[in-house]
C-alpha cells in the first residue's frame, strides 16, 4: 500500500503471490517481472503479462538470436508487451530465481536477495576421483562482467525496450560512470537509426548501424568495476570466454605484465610495457596468478623510457621478493577519474543534454508558437503572450531565433536543430522568447518525470481502500477425512488411521528407479539427462504395476526452456508417463490439461501463490520452495491446505543451475555442445571447496549444468511436526546413490513412518555411511 501510494513508477516482481496482491489492490499499478522469473521463451512472457506484468525482463541468458525468436513468437500470438534485458554489471553464473547455493551453504536465500556470492570462490575440478590441474585457473564458476555497449544496436533492432545496468553494492561513481557512457552510447546510436520503428524491429534483420566501444568508454567501464568485460550470453555460448577463472574480484584496467625488476635504484622499481597509462597515485595490484598472494597499492613513482614504465611503490607497500617476472599488473583505482566523475552528480548541474528540436510559426498579428520534441516522443508546445509585429528592420532570422532557443543553460536540454516557420519579416520582444524557452523547458520536465499512468489529485495510482491480503488465502478448512482422524503420537512420529502419509521418491538412474520399485513406493518421480530414457522408465513402472496398481510415474523436462528447444518437451510427452512434473512456464502451457505437480523451481513459498498454482492452473499438488526453513513450512501449511504440497525431506540440494558448462569449458578446448566432444558423457565431474566438500556436477538435455551439494540434506526430525500440520506427501531425492543406498536409505525412512525409529536414529544411521552422509541442512536454519 505505501509504495503504491508514494507514486512510484513501478514495482520489480518475482512472487507470484505478490503480483495477485498488488492487482488486489491496485487495478492499474506497473509491475515489471524480475529476471528472477526466469523467463527464457515466449510462453514466460506469455504468462508473467497473464499474471499482471507490463513490462518483462528476460533472463540474462537469453541471446540476441533467441530474444528475436521470442519477439516472433510473440508477434504471431499477438502478445504486445515491452522487453528489458540487462545490458552491463555482474552475471550471476546461475539463472537469477533459481540458485540455492547460498540457502544450501549458508541459509541465505539468494532469491531473497541475500547471495554471499559463493560462485566467486575458489573450487577445484575433480574428474573421476583425480583432481584436474588447472593452472592458475581455480575461480571455475566466476564468469567476467556484462558489458552489452557492443551490441546495443542489436538489442535496439531486436525490439527491446529498455537496458538495465546491474549495480548491487556498487558505489556511487560506478551509477554515475555506467550510465553516463550507456545514456550517450544510446543517443549516438538511435541518432544514427532514425529509420527504427516499432513495425521495423520485427524484421529482425541486422543492424546497419555498429557500435565500437571507445578506449575511453571501455577503460571508464574497466575502472568503475571489472572482472573482466565480454558480451555475456548475448552473443551466444562461449564457454571458454565466459568464465576466464584467473579471478573473481574487481580487477580494472590491464596495464601489463612486469618484464623485469630494476635493482639499480634504491628501492627496486618494476618495469613493464603498458597497455595504458599510469600516474603517481593511482591504485595497482600485482597478480601473480594466486590471489592469496596478490599485492598492490599505490604508485609512489613512474618513469618512461622508450617503451619501458618504470613503477615504484610506497615503503612497505609490497613485498619486493613475493613478486615475479611476469606477473599481471592491473590498474584498480584513478583518483583523477574518480574525482571527474563525483563532479557529474556532486550538484544539481545537469550533466548530461537531451537532445531537442524545436518547431516555431506564427505571423503578424498572433502570438508565436513554438513546439518542442525530444528523442523519446515527449512533445510540448507554447504561444507567447505578446503578438507579433511587422518588422522595419532586423527581422527574426533563423539564426537568431536559433541562438535566443539555445539557451538552456542548466537545463536537462540541447538544441540540436531549429525549424523555422515564420510568414513574412516580423518581430516580437526577447523577453517573450525568453518566457517561452522557460515554458518549453518546464513542460518537457514535467512530462518526462511524469509516471506512465496519469496522476490524479491525491494517488498516482488506483488503490483500493477495503482490499486485505486476507481476501486472496485459500480455504482452510479441514476436510472430513483429518476432521474425523484420530492419531497416535510416538516420540516424534504421527501415524493417521485416515489420511496416510507417503513418499514421492525422485530418481536420476534406471537402477535407483528399479530400487525403488522394489521397495513398495507408490509414487516415483524420474529426472533423467537424456529424455529417450523416459520410454525404459515407463516399461519399468507398466511391468511393476501388475503386482502394484496404485504405483504412478511422473517424469520432468529439463529445468530450462529456450524457445528452440520444444522438440525434448515433445520427447518427454512421447514416454507416455502418468504425468510431469512441471518446472516453468513453457512446461505448463505444454503439458495443460495433463496430469502435473508443480516442482520447486515455481519458487511457491506463500498460501497466495500455491492457490494460483493449484486452482487457477489446476496442478495435482506443488513442491513447497527450498527456501523455507521448518518455521516458515509449518506457517506455509497451516495458512493453504497442507495436503497441496510436496514437502521435500531428503535431497542433495541443486545449488547452481547454469547456462555455464564446466565441462566443455575445463574439460575440453569447444565453445558449446558443438564441438566439446561432450566430455559430461566421459567423466564424473565434482567441484571441491574450500572446506574440501565435493559437490557433483550433473548436465542436463539443454547442457545446463546443475551443481549439487555434496551431501545429502534431511528433514527427517521435522516429519511429526509436519503431519501434525496436515502434510500427507514427502519426497525423497536421490542423486548419484547406487540402488544398494537407495533400497537401503528407503527402508530407513519407511521405518520413521511407521515410528519403529526416530528422525535422530535415521539421520545418526544414514551418516554413518562414508559414501551417502547427510546433514540437517536448511530445514533447520534458524530454528534453534
Amino acid at each position: 500500500r505505501t509504495i503504491i501510494a508514494a507514486g512510484v513508477d513501478a514495482a520489480i516482481v518475482q512472487d507470484i503471490g505478490i503480483y495477485q496482491l498488488i492487482r488486489h489492490l491496485s487495478p492499474d499499478f506497473p509491475i515489471h517481472a524480475s529476471t528472477q522469473m526466469t523467463v527464457t521463451s515466449a510462453a514466460g512472457v506469455a504468462f508473467a503479462k497473464k499474471v499482471g506484468a507490463h513490462l518483462v525482463v528476460l533472463a540474462r541468458e537469453c541471446s540476441l538470436k533467441e530474444i528475436n525468436k521470442i519477439q516472433r513468437q510473440l508477434q504471431k500470438e499477438n502478445i504486445q508487451i515491452p522487453l528489458e534485458t540487462f545490458v552491463h554489471g555482474a552475471l550471476c553464473v546461475a539463472y537469477s530465481g533459481q540458485c540455492l547455493t547460498s540457502e544450501s551453504l549458508g541459509g541465505r536465500s539468494a532469491n531473497r536477495g541475500e547471495c554471499a556470492q559463493a560462485c566467486r570462490m575458489t573450487y577445484e575440478l575433480i574428474a573421476d576421483g583425480e583432481k584436474v590441474e588447472l593452472g592458475d585457473r581455480a575461480y571455475l564458476l566466476s564468469p567476467q562482467d556484462l558489458s552489452g555497449l557492443p551490441v546495443v544496436p542489436d538489442l535496439i533492432q531486436a525490439g527491446v525496450t529498455s537496458l538495465k545496468i546491474e549495480g548491487r553494492l556498487k558505489t556511487p561513481e560506478y551509477v554515475a560512470s555506467i550510465t553516463r557512457v550507456y545514456r550517450q552510447a544510446l543517443d549516438n546510436v538511435m541518432a544514427d537509426m532514425p529509420q527504427i520503428t516499432p513495425v521495423d524491429t520485427l524484421k529482425f534483420r541486422r543492424p546497419q548501424v555498429s557500435y565500437a566501444p571507445s578506449d575511453d568508454e571501455r577503460y571508464t567501464l574497466e575502472m568503475a568495476f571489472s572482472r573482466g568485460l565480454s558480451t555475456g550470453w548475448f552473443q551466444g555460448i562461449d564457454n571458454q570466454a565466459l568464465v576466464h577463472a584467473r579471478f573473481g574480484k574487481k580487477r580494472g584496467a590491464y596495464v601489463g605484465r612486469i618484464s623485469r625488476i630494476d635493482s639499480s635504484k634504491r628501492e627496486p622499481r618494476l618495469v613493464t610495457e603498458t597497455a595504458i597509462p599510469v600516474k603517481p597515485g593511482d591504485g595497482l595490484v600485482i597478480d601473480s596468478g594466486n590471489p592469496d598472494t596478490d599485492q598492490g597499492g599505490r604508485l609512489y613513482a613512474v618513469e618512461t623510457k622508450g617503451r619501458e614504465t618504470f613503477i615504484s611503490f610506497g615503503r612497505r607497500d609490497i613485498n619486493i621478493q613475493r613478486v615475479n617476472v611476469g606477473d599481471r599488473i592491473w590498474k584498480t583505482n584513478d583518483p583523477e577519474l574518480d574525482k571527474a566523475t563525483r563532479q557529474t552528480y556532486s550538484d544539481d548541474r545537469p550533466r548530461f543534454k537531451r537532445p531537442i528540436t524545436i518547431r516555431v510559426s506564427g505571423e503578424a498579428g498572433i502570438g508565436l508558437t513554438a513546439t518542442a520534441v525530444d528523442r523519446q516522443g515527449h512533445t510540448v508546445e507554447a504561444t507567447t503572450d505578446v503578438v507579433l509585429e511587422p518588422a522595419r528592420t532586423k527581422p527574426l532570422s533563423t539564426e537568431k531565433l536559433t541562438e535566443q532557443f539555445s539557451r538552456l543553460g542548466n537545463t536537462p536540454f540541447e538544441l540540436t536543430y531549429l525549424e523555422n516557420n515564420l510568414q513574412g519579416d516580423i518581430i516580437v520582444p526577447v523577453s517573450a522568447l525568453n518566457r517561452l524557452r522557460r515554458d518549453l523547458v518546464a513542460q518537457l520536465v514535467s512530462q518526462r518525470t511524469a509516471p506512465s499512468t496519469p496522476l490524479d489529485q491525491d494517488h498516482p495510482w488506483t488503490l483500493n481502500p477495503h482490499a486485505s491480503h486476507r481476501d486472496l488465502l485459500p480455504d482452510v478448512t479441514p476436510t472430513a477425512a483429518t476432521e474425523t482422524a484420530t492419531t497416535e503420537t510416538t516420540a516424534e512420529c504421527v501415524v493417521a488411521e485416515f489420511v496416510a502419509a507417503e513418499f514421492v521418491v525422485l530418481v536420476r538412474t534406471l537402477p535407483q528407479l528399479q530400487a525403488a520399485v522394489r521397495s513398495q513406493i507408490n509414487t516415483l518421480n524420474c529426472e533423467f539427462e537424456n529424455p529417450a530414457s523416459y520410454r525404459d522408465a515407463v516399461q519399468i513402472v507398466t511391468a511393476a504395476k501388475a503386482t502394484n496398481p496404485a504405483l504412478q510415474l511422473f517424469i520432468a523436462p529439463p529445468r530450462i526452456t529456450k524457445p528452440s528447444e520444444y522438440y525434448i518437451l515433445e520427447q518427454v510427452k512421447k514416454a507416455g508417463a502418468d504425468g510431469y512434473l512441471v518446472r516453468n512456464y513453457d512446461h505448463l502451457a505444454f503439458f495443460a490439461g495433463e496430469r502435473c505437480i508443480g516442482d520447486f523451481s515455481l519458487n511457491v513459498a506463500n498460501p497466495i501463490t500455491a492457490a494460483y498454482f493449484k486452482e487457477a492452473l489446476g496442478l495435482e499438488r506443488i513442491s513447497a520452495s527450498y527456501d523455507l526453513n521448518v518455521q516458515q513450512l509449518e506457517d506455509l501449511l497451516g495458512s493453504a491446505p497442507a495436503h497441496w504440497f510436496d514437502i521435500t525431506l531428503h535431497q542433495h540440494m541443486p545449488m547452481f543451475h547454469m547456462e555455464h558448462c564446466v565441462f566443455c569449458a575445463f574439460l575440453s578446448e569447444g565453445t558449446d555442445f558443438t564441438n566439446c566432444g561432450r566430455p559430461c558423457d566421459q567423466h564424473e565431474v565434482k567441484l571441491r571447496d574450500r572446506t574440501n566438500t565435493e559437490h557433483i556436477l550433473k548436465a542436463d538435455a539443454g547442457c545446463r549444468n546443475t551443481l549439487f551439494n555434496g551431501r545429502a540434506q534431511t528433514g527427517a526430525e521435522f516429519l511429526s511436526r509436519f503431519i501434525e500440520k496436515g502434510a500427507r506427501s514427502f519426497r525423497i531425492e536421490f542423486l548419484n546413490e547406487t540402488s544398494a543406498q537407495v533400497s537401503k536409505t528407503l527402508h530407513a525412512y519407511q521405518q520413521l513412518l511407521k515410528g519403529d525409529i526416530t528422525g535422530a536414529d535415521l539421520w545418526q544411521q544414514l551418516n554413518l555411511s562414508s559414501q551417502l552422509g547427510v546433514t540437517r541442512g536448511t530445514l533447520e536454519k534458524h530454528h534453534r
